[in-house]
């Protein structure tokens, strides 16, 4: 079986509180980004993993599509697999990559054996893997709060709008962002700001770990400075960072910006 893990945008990231259990609490909204890993999955006389593209750190036995193999084995006596994972979503930018490969690597699972699990178990088991992991178990746009893990519908319509994200090569650890951000009260209601015109997000749409972050690295500032400078109705943080994204409304794509050719980008439709 082979599948395509997409990543995520944040469209507005609040860091509202601290919990007992020392997790922030938060507000933000997820959409769906089609820059995609590929992920196979196949029948194996034992279990392995194999990496291909982007260089993943840590020891295989930590990734996180091996884990959510090994969540459902213990529950369902799983057959071994192979599992191959070509990485392709940059790592530690802020868009959920690691997540949604752990996400997808569930769901084909769950096909494969016809565990018949419904989207509500498979994000019960995605939680235990990871904060946003959830997310992806249905891949479609949420209202996000507590860890980034309850999710709440929201209405939004963003056909015919065209995205830019840019990963400047820079890792910010999770732990680092947020020991840089102070939990407070939402500035603006992020729902009620989300139905109005994009053109006046801007205004009222906000990343907490952009405010936070980019006095430490200006290049953040850049690249959303060179964003506006090519007509982005919408620039902003994704996540912790360290993309930065536009959203051009009405382009099928978005226009070349003079940023470092090094820097990975991907361009498309929403």
């Amino acid at each position: 079986m082979l599948v395509f893990p997409n990543a995520k945008l944040n469209l507005g990231l609040y860091v509202t509180g601290r919990r007992p259990d020392g997790f922030r609490t938060l507000e933000s909204v997820f959409v769906p980004l089609p820059w995609c890993d590929a992920l196979e999955v196949l029948p194996a006389a034992a279990t392995t993993l194999t990496l291909t593209g982007i260089p993943i750190p840590g020891e295989l036995a930590t990734n996180l599509c091996l884990r959510a193999y090994e969540l459902l084995q213990a529950d369902f006596a799983l057959p071994p697999v192979q599992l191959h994972l070509h990485k392709v979503v940059p790592i530690g930018a802020g868009l959920g990559g690691g997540s949604g490969d752990a996400a997808f690597a569930l769901r084909a699972l769950n096909s494969l054996f016809q565990l018949q699990l419904s989207a509500e178990s498979l994000e019960s088991y995605a939680r235990r893997l990871g904060a946003d992991c959830a997310f992806f178990i249905q891949n479609k746009p949420v209202f996000a709060v507590e860890k980034g893990d309850i999710f709440e519908d929201i209405s939004l319509d963003l056909r015919g709008v065209a995205c830019k994200v840019i990963y400047p090569g820079l890792h910010i650890s999770t732990a680092e962002a947020y020991a840089r951000v102070t939990p407070r009260p939402p500035r603006h209601s992020l729902r009620g700001a989300l139905q109005q015109p994009l053109e006046t997000w801007r205004h009222t749409v906000s990343n907490d770990f952009e405010e936070a972050l980019t006095p430490h690295y200006p290049v953040l500032g850049d690249i959303k400075a060179a964003l506006y400078a090519a007509g982005a109705a919408y620039a902003s943080l994704s996540g912790s960072g360290s993309a930065v994204y536009g959203l051009f409304p009405g382009a099928e794509m978005p226009p070349k910006t003079s940023l470092p050719t090094e820097y990975q980008v991907w361009d498309g439709q929403l």
